[in-house]
């Protein structure tokens, strides 16, 4: 067995579907079965049931997937402490954030670190928090950005900044002619907000209970975008007539004058944006400089 054998059953456990694990791992899905099928000869022992709609680990799967995950985060803090004796910002970093962080502030900090570290190649991932949980786990990412909370075992997080949230309406919206929102403003509005899965939802929903209240009931008018929608969807949205949004300030963008953006009244509800990292991850240097270029981006933002 080899550790690209277990990458790939850690993989397709993960996507219950050879070709998106075959797309994850870069192979061609035929590549991928037949190293799975392979291994699985050669331990006597099926890892996966398979069905016309998904594949999924047996029991004893189950316990193989496991330990195959175990042993690939001890071969990559085996590589973490054989770069730790290179220079620690000359080798890639990777990072990931979470949907309604990333799209904003990437392509702030990139010239940033670029300026700090030119010889670091850098790789840059966004998904939803659970999926960066298992990444930052398995060793595919080096540092990710995301919302405390996050607590992870064997994972260091560090808060950053904190960020209001601020809603933002049609020009034209009644709501424009005040110069800032109480909450109970929108409970007779269209407020749309990001599919479940999305944490910013979540933080959304806790801040302002009286949203939670109609997001519960049938007849409320909190509206759901599609899955796999981003803010600036909510954007095009809102700028349509559609209702308002919520959206953390970093989110609000370039001037559009098609939308209108107004802070909270009083104390603001706000997210608590963080770096984590593996507490074995050697390269300090290099979690030191991204957080540096997050930290200079921000009072750059927060001043402008």
């Amino acid at each position: 067995m080899t550790l690209t054998e277990l990458r790939y059953i850690v993989t397709l456990a993960q996507e219950q579907h050879f070709g998106r694990a075959a797309d994850r791992c870069h192979v061609a899905q035929p590549t991928l079965s037949v190293a799975v099928k392979r291994l699985e000869e050669e331990l006597n022992t099926a890892i996966f049931e398979r069905s016309k709609s998904r594949v999924y680990p047996t029991p004893v799967g189950e316990k193989i997937v496991q330990q195959a995950q175990r042993v690939l985060e001890q071969a990559n803090a085996i590589k973490d402490i054989a770069s730790n004796s290179q220079d620690q910002l000359s080798e890639p970093l990777r990072i990931g954030a979470i949907f309604t962080i990333g799209p904003y502030l990437i392509p702030r900090i990139i010239p940033a670190i670029r300026k700090m570290a030119p010889k670091m190649p850098l790789y840059v991932d966004e998904t939803y928090t659970a999926t960066l949980r298992k990444r930052i786990r398995q060793g595919e990412l080096d540092a990710i950005i995301v919302a405390l909370p996050f607590n992870e075992p064997d994972v260091v997080t560090q808060k950053l900044y904190e960020e209001p949230f601020v809603v933002q309406m049609a020009s034209d919206h009644p709501l424009a002619q005040q110069s800032s929102i109480e909450p109970n403003h929108l409970t007779d509005q269209n407020v749309l907000l990001l599919g479940e899965g999305h944490c910013f939802r979540d933080q959304v929903l806790e801040a302002l209970p009286n949203l939670r209240q109609q997001a519960s009931d049938p007849s409320g008018l909190i509206r759901t975008a599609a899955e796999g929608s981003s803010l600036e969807t909510l954007k095009h949205m809102v700028a349509s007539g559609f209702g308002v949004t919520i959206l953390p300030q970093s989110a609000t963008g370039d001037s559009n004058p098609l939308l209108t953006t107004r802070p909270f009244t009083g104390t603001p509800p706000k997210r608590c944006v963080a770096l984590a990292w593996r507490a074995s991850f050697p390269r300090h240097k290099a979690i030191d400089v991204v957080r540096e270029a997050i930290l200079q981006s921000y009072a750059k933002n927060s001043n402008a």
